[in-house]
């Protein structure tokens, strides 16, 4: 998953969308507002939205003929995780206590990290 995930977000559209979808938090945005904000026509947006719901960052789901996109908190702090433990191996003098500042996981749509 790490490497889907870090791969999707390196493409600059996907990197904004998903910060703005974590900005937005567990609401989310419908697709036509997060075109509208980032400038980009709604089917290039479909297709990077789709990259980053494969990669299991975003979430969707269909409210009446909107499709809502909301950012995953729960694989977004499973994915920055999974950094701090293989990059600093758990040794706090390279990462500090980064590890233990995460948030816990309150489940999806419980609690949405500041961006």
């Amino acid at each position: 998953m790490a490497i889907s995930a870090l791969s999707a977000l390196a493409q600059p559209t996907r990197l904004a969308a998903f910060r703005l979808l974590v900005r937005e938090g567990p609401e989310g945005l419908p697709a036509g507002v997060l075109a509208e904000r980032l400038a980009v026509q709604p089917a290039t947006l479909s297709f990077h939205l789709a990259q980053l719901e494969r990669c299991g960052l975003l979430v969707s789901q269909r409210r009446s003929r909107q499709i809502i996109y909301a950012a995953d908190f729960a694989a977004m702090r499973g994915l920055v995780g999974f950094l701090l433990e293989d990059c600093c191996h758990g040794r706090p003098e390279i990462c500090g206590d980064l590890l233990g500042e995460l948030p816990a996981d309150d489940g999806p749509g419980k609690s949405a990290p500041a961006a």
